[in-house]
């Protein structure tokens, strides 16, 4: 057992003592000027000794004071190595990866216990957003992003190529209006993304141009838009490596095979020279060895974009 004064006390005679100022101790340890003399005093009756003399304008160490001080600095500069050791294993264990909303909820989620289990000294840290990354500054060791890899001075893989189907809850095919044809479409509300392009498009190489594609809510998330289309809300253009597992799970279902190519792609987005870290590389494969485990599912091929 080690007998020693409170902690608290112990620090905020160390700082008042090495700057010889209980103001600039405060300061330091983010409390109060009377909250330090206040620990100082506990301090001093516990050993029952002066530590300081306090005179008008300043403060200066008694005898008893300059025997604690020199042991009790080294002491905590001790306790500061052994956690900033503990600290930077953590970070070297950590890796940070930003990733859009919709390809997080819809893809990667649902796969990450395969990663975990294989990496299991990798702690992986996700941030969800549509920002773009700035690698230097946010702190981000790598991400996924959605367009078309051109991303001046970092490394973009394709991951997903980005084709689109129609998507609705099996509920709306049950209840109705029928939706049998692409012109009955007509009949049903359109989820959108961002605009009303792709569902064009879409209308266009599926003969069915006749149905206004400016009708229902314009989203600016993918995920949400996908959600209320499992909702029941309406029939959405779903990238088909998203919404793959929805589909087979039943969650949603696909009325046309007719699929839409956009030619873009989420791409796996990093800094040049990224891949000399063993975390990046280990995720960067691991996100290609499932990404090319769900090509298999790929369906009726896609018709391009006019």
């Amino acid at each position: 057992m080690r007998r020693l004064p409170p902690l608290n006390a112990l620090r905020a005679f160390e700082a008042g003592a090495r700057h010889l100022s209980f103001t600039k101790a405060a300061e330091e340890l983010s409390v109060t000027q009377t909250a330090v003399s206040h620990q100082v005093r506990l301090l001093e009756e516990h050993l029952q000794a002066r530590l300081f003399r306090r005179l008008t304008r300043k403060i200066e160490l008694t005898a008893e004071g300059r025997r604690l001080l020199p042991g009790l600095s080294e002491g905590f500069d001790r306790l500061a190595e052994a956690v900033a050791a503990v600290e930077q294993r953590g970070e070297e264990r950590c890796l940070t990866v930003s990733v859009t909303p919709s390809f997080g909820s819809k893809w990667l989620v649902g796969r990450l216990p395969r990663f975990w289990r294989s990496h299991a000294d990798i702690d992986l840290r996700l941030h969800h957003t549509m920002d773009l990354v700035q690698f230097g500054r946010d702190e981000v060791d790598m991400a996924v992003r959605y367009g078309n890899g051109n991303w001046p001075g970092l490394t973009a893989e394709c991951l997903l190529s980005v084709d689109l189907v129609p998507v609705c809850s099996p509920l709306l095919l049950e209840r109705g209006p029928r939706l049998e044809t692409p012109a009955d479409l007509a009949g049903h509300v359109l989820l959108h993304e961002d605009d009303y392009e792709e569902w064009s498009q879409w209308l266009t190489i599926a003969g069915a141009g006749e149905v206004d594609a400016r009708r229902g809510p314009v989203l600016d998330d993918g995920w949400v838009m996908l959600q209320l289309a499992a909702e029941g809300a309406g029939v959405a253009l779903g990238s088909f490596g998203l919404v793959a597992d929805d589909l087979a799970a039943g969650r949603l279902v696909s009325p046309f095979d007719l699929r839409l190519s956009t030619g873009a792609a989420y791409h796996i987005v990093y800094p040049q020279g990224a891949l000399g870290d063993p975390r990046v590389r280990a995720f960067r494969d691991w996100l290609l060895e499932e990404a090319a485990l769900s090509a298999g599912e790929d369906g009726p091929s896609p018709q391009p974009a006019k």
